[in-house]
């Protein structure tokens, strides 16, 4: 064994964008050739994509793939390749990763352990092949192994971990690689965005079975919002014996990035370190994934910008300035004109004009808006070069509120039509901003956050109205801290306003200071039932008891019984929520993170038992 060039590359796909695709992993090709590196790591599925979906299940979609395969073999010379695609034998499709040196396919590995929690539905699509066992693949003239292989090249011996193969404890396949001896595991994966995911990656995959298989290890991570929902970052992760050599710069807007780390296997001690400058700063993560899900969003869609209904609240401001940080954070990374010919608008000259024409917002105003959030929302717009419009709704409410009260014989009052009058409003702001949408040829923003869709509290077709919801996955607590730091570590100081308003959807006449958590409960505690509720699927009374102790306990009962009657009755809602980035532990998108019955019995046992509970004396 000797000291070998070992690299990962991470590249940002489109599902079965064959151009894209096999030309992004022929250019890292080459371009690994000429820094002499002698194994190169693919991620999972990297030539047609991950988020194929059902898709997969079609014959043609992995014959395309194998032609794309081809394509990729005459360009793997004087070098070991691995690359991921699906693999369909007998009708039955695998998920595999090739090994190919100087054009010959040297094997197949496939995926022994497929993931089915949180965003994974991989059994819907792939099978999972059995440990110990290979057969081979006739494919021409040439009887291909496939199955649970070991490689020698360059004077080592190589195995797999496919993504979620890395993440089962005690059934990875690293344990029998390492009774066979080998001295480097790949990890091709699509492991998704989460905050602070890095970090257990890191540790728990790459570190850990460094030291628990005596090897070295290299994981490499797709990049980019590929399909909508999810984000990858782009990790790169090499390590040796438990001893970290590189680690990749996450969340690049760069098509591909290529992170090449020489490996002694003789001497371990003399393996290449290489300094790393990723952020794993939560703020910062969230931040950078975002705006490169936007971006990616934007030019894969064939938008021409983005438009959005700018309230002076939280969660509007939170989206432009996500906008913001997209269009400057891309231009710093790939150029002005290169931004902008990837984009799809016209050339401008400087970041302030790439704003104004890709970020519109229009602030639509009522009778029952406050000058305060009117300010809000012009200053922020104007701070971060938004194009800004300002207009009244109080003609059109009042005259379909008039076109009711004759249908119905009498008039609306808020002592008796109070959700009627509310949602008139925020359904009525919905038809202008599609056309401003469909005039600027955008993608309209809608701005609803996790804690609003965990209880209703929107208004369809009205404030849900858009065709992607960037924050519907982060809660509100979360987006209000995340505000601040903004304002103060990346200097959007038009956010000072903003940051010093309470939660209010505006929709109810001045005088009855109308607040969200009025309407609701504190969004502290909200979060609080939610993560027990939700994340952990507990029951009302379970929730309870887990909380009892932090809260009064007569109030806390109050607030379980209120939030598990909205989350019952407004499933509906969510089912019709605009696509969202994925980008914590958890979402509550039924199309990804958690499903739940439209109809149900609401928890009708369940809340009677809460309600049964005894409150200790203590309290």
């Amino acid at each position: 064994m000797k000291k070998i060039k070992i690299a990962g590359a991470t590249v940002n796909q489109i599902p079965f964008d064959w151009k894209n695709n096999t030309q992004n992993i022929v250019e890292v090709i080459q371009l690994a050739r000429q820094q002499g590196v002698a194994i190169l790591c693919f991620p999972e599925l990297c030539i047609t994509g991950y988020g194929c979906e059902d898709t997969f299940l079609s014959e043609w979609l992995s014959e395309k793939a194998w032609e794309q395969l081809l394509i990729i073999c005459e360009n793997a010379i004087d070098l070991t390749v691995s690359v991921g695609l699906p693999i369909r034998i007998n009708n039955i499709t695998y998920n595999g990763a090739c090994v190919i040196r100087n054009k010959k396919i040297l094997g197949i590995t496939l995926k022994q352990n497929l993931a089915n929690d949180g965003v994974h539905y991989e059994p819907r699509w792939f099978t999972a092949w059995p440990a110990y066992a290979t057969s081979s693949l006739l494919r021409g003239d040439q009887h291909i192994p496939i199955g649970d292989l070991i490689y020698e090249t360059d004077g080592i011996s190589i195995g797999f971990e496919i993504c979620e193969d890395g993440w089962r404890k005690d059934k990875r396949p690293g344990y029998r690689l390492k009774d066979r001896h080998v001295d480097l595991i790949l990890n091709p994966s699509a492991s998704h965005f989460a905050m602070g995911k890095s970090v257990l990656r890191e540790k728990e995959v790459v570190l850990e079975g460094s030291v628990k298989f005596d090897c070295a290890y290299v994981f490499v991570n797709l990049l980019g919002n590929e399909a909508g929902r999810m984000i990858y970052d782009g990790d790169i992760i090499i390590a040796q014996k438990g001893k970290m050599l590189a680690v990749n710069e996450r969340l690049s807007f760069k098509k591909f990035n290529l992170l090449a780390c020489t490996i002694d296997f003789e001497n371990p001690k003399n393996s290449e370190v290489l300094p790393s400058t990723d952020v794993k700063e939560k703020n910062e993560e969230l931040t950078r994934a975002v705006v490169l899900g936007l971006f990616d969003y934007l030019r894969k869609s064939k938008a021409r910008g983005f438009v959005l209904s700018l309230s002076g609240g939280a969660d509007s401001s939170s989206c432009a300035v996500f906008v913001a940080e997209m269009v400057k954070r891309a231009i710093a990374a790939l150029g002005i004109h290169n931004f902008c010919q990837q984009v799809g608008i016209e050339r401008v000259e400087t970041p302030e004009q790439a704003v104004q024409t890709v970020l519109v917002c229009a602030y639509q105003g009522t009778r029952n808006s406050s000058q305060t959030t009117l300010n809000a929302a012009r200053e922020l717009a104007s701070s971060i070069g938004a194009t800004f419009h300002h207009w009244s709704i109080d003609e059109e409410v009042t005259s379909y509120s008039q076109k009711i009260e004759s249908a119905i014989g009498r008039k609306l009052s808020w002592d008796t039509d109070d959700v009627t009058l509310q949602n008139i409003q925020a359904r009525t702001r919905s038809p202008i901003i599609w056309m401003l949408a469909n005039i600027h040829k955008a993608v309209l923003l809608t701005t609803s956050n996790r804690s609003e869709g965990d209880v209703g509290y929107a208004t369809m077709d009205g404030d849900t109205s858009g065709s992607f919801a960037p924050i519907a996955g982060l809660s509100k607590p979360f987006i209000i801290q995340w505000l601040k730091w903004a304002e103060t570590s990346l200097g959007h100081t038009g956010l000072h306003h903003v940051n010093n308003l309470q939660p209010t959807a505006e929709l109810r006449p001045l005088d009855r200071h109308q607040t969200d958590e009025a309407d609701l409960m504190p969004y502290s505690i909200l979060v609080e039932i939610e993560y027990e509720a939700i994340q952990l699927r507990k029951s009302p009374l379970e929730v309870f008891e887990s909380l009892q102790q932090n809260h009064d306990p007569a109030i806390l009962k109050k607030y379980i019984q209120k939030f598990f009657r909205l989350w019952t009755a407004n499933q509906w809602k969510r089912e019709r929520l605009a696509p969202s980035f994925h980008l914590d532990d958890f979402n509550v998108d039924p199309r990804s993170w958690c499903r739940f019955p439209i109809l149900s019995s609401g928890f009708t046992e369940e809340l009677a038992a809460l309600g049964e509970y005894p409150i200790l004396p203590n309290h």
